[in-house]
């Protein structure tokens, strides 16, 4: 296997002879992944296990500095100086300072990759300690084993959001949940949406008054309609035209909800760098979940609307966890930086002892939102979750993993299972094919995203 002419050219000074691996085997070893920082005293890089979580807040306090991902040019110049799309875990290849964690030194053996095309290599402690050179020794980094996020038992999540509040406010918690949290109540056009979900006598116009009734929300559905993305025959003029013409009753009344909540709290203005944004993943969500909806079979088929919804709102936790902890977000988005490989749950839980997921069920239970909303958004990480409107989750979890198999970046790939493409009644190459039509109109997503950005 050939290897990067960088990486040869290291070896070769080494008295290291360890040749490649196809990535396509088994790794025998951890692999290590390289993290470049930065502050005003200087650039360094950290080397830990790619199966543990870097706890940047802890290396800042040993080090008395403030580190940081380095942007995105910074990164640039390093890969232009080694002549390779990303940078492997050997040190000498920036120059860098280095600092690794300990626990890189637990095993007989560690993994590199990637060391050329599809290959990686294996070395043992002692040569992987002579390419380390003079590096810093440090223990900064959690094993992701240890951190147990509550996926199973959301009776426990008032009880855990409630610590975490203390713990982080020191607030005394007397009040109902939204009088703790400071947050908005319920929006009135979403709780006349609700009640007119629940009206089995309600009637388009109904919709179309509660629409008009918001100019912002009304500008955004007629907008909508007039995107490209649903390539409609001659001008959209109203709400009403809108709805009876173009997008039909369920999908207005849930994209209304969506966005009367998703503007009770406002995006945060320090975001974690190359993470997809707040509205563009929500939109995405949605019509992933939509998609797969749409296909399952007519007798296991869940409601459109409310899979729609729970796409939509799938992210709403991560406003949630900006208005709750503000103080520490930045830190949490400092993190969620250096750990893009790892799900932002276990980092959530990890910093805070609550996950964004716990966070907007429980708000959404508060405000008396559908069950099938609230479970979608609860469990929509736990795939073994098994009970009432089950699917709902399945479907966010399942939508998530297609888009990242496409590059969306929603999050960590993971492996999906043939038996969720069954459970659910799907075919998979039908599925696979969908996806990839819908991320062709990538542009008209994003379009669509835009526009609910701006509202």
């Amino acid at each position: 296997m050939e290897m990067p002419g960088a990486i040869r050219k290291l070896l070769e000074e080494s008295t290291i002879t360890t040749k490649p691996e196809a990535m396509a085997v088994p790794a025998v070893a951890p692999i290590l992944r390289m993290v470049l920082l930065g502050d005003d005293q200087g650039q360094v890089q950290v080397i830990c296990r790619s199966d543990d979580l870097l706890d940047l807040a802890d290396l800042n306090q040993q080090l008395g500095r403030d580190l940081h991902l380095v942007s995105q040019n910074d990164y640039a110049r390093a890969r232009k100086q080694t002549g390779l799309h990303e940078i492997p875990a050997l040190p000498a290849l920036t120059g860098w300072p280095t600092i690794v964690d300990r626990r890189v030194w637990e095993t007989d053996r560690v993994a590199i990759e990637p060391a050329g095309d599809n290959a990686r290599l294996v070395l043992s402690q002692a040569e992987f300690r002579e390419l380390a050179g003079q590096a810093e020794e440090r223990a900064f980094c959690v094993p992701v084993s240890d951190i147990r996020v509550n996926l199973e038992a959301p009776e426990r999540d008032r009880e855990q959001l409630f610590s975490a509040i203390q713990r982080f406010t020191g607030l005394r918690i007397r009040k109902r949940l939204e009088d703790t949290l400071e947050l908005p109540p319920l929006p009135e056009s979403a709780q006349r949406i609700i009640h007119l979900r629940v009206n089995p006598n309600a009637m388009m116009g109904d919709l179309v008054d509660i629409v008009e009734s918001d100019p912002s929300l009304a500008a955004q559905v007629v907008s909508w309609a007039s995107s490209s993305f649903y390539a409609a025959a001659g001008q959209v003029r109203s709400v009403h035209d809108a709805v009876s013409r173009i997008l039909g009753f369920d999908l207005v009344m849930n994209l209304a909800m969506g966005l009367s909540l998703g503007r009770t709290l406002n995006p945060p203005t320090d975001e974690p760098r190359g993470f997809v944004g707040y509205w563009q993943q929500a939109i995405w969500q949605a019509q992933a979940a939509g998609v797969l909806a749409s296909m399952m079979p007519r007798d296991r088929r869940p409601a459109f609307g409310l899979a729609y919804l729970g796409g939509l709102l799938h992210n709403f936790g991560y406003l949630v966890l900006a208005q709750v902890f503000p103080p520490h977000f930045r830190l949490a988005c400092r993190h969620w930086e250096v750990n893009s490989h790892l799900d932002t749950s276990l980092v959530e839980h990890h910093l805070l002892g609550v996950t964004r997921e716990q966070l907007a069920a429980e708000l959404m239970a508060n405000w008396g939102m559908p069950e099938e909303v609230i479970v979608a958004l609860r469990h929509q990480k736990h795939l073994d979750y098994r009970g009432p409107h089950e699917t709902y989750s399945q479907l966010l979890w399942l939508g998530r993993q297609l888009l990242n198999e496409r590059g969306l970046g929603i999050g960590p790939r993971e492996v999906i299972p043939d038996q969720l493409y069954t459970h659910l009644g799907l075919d998979q190459g039908d599925v696979a094919e969908k996806f990839d039509e819908l991320v062709a109109s990538g542009d008209s997503v994003a379009a669509m995203a835009g526009m609910m950005n701006n509202g």
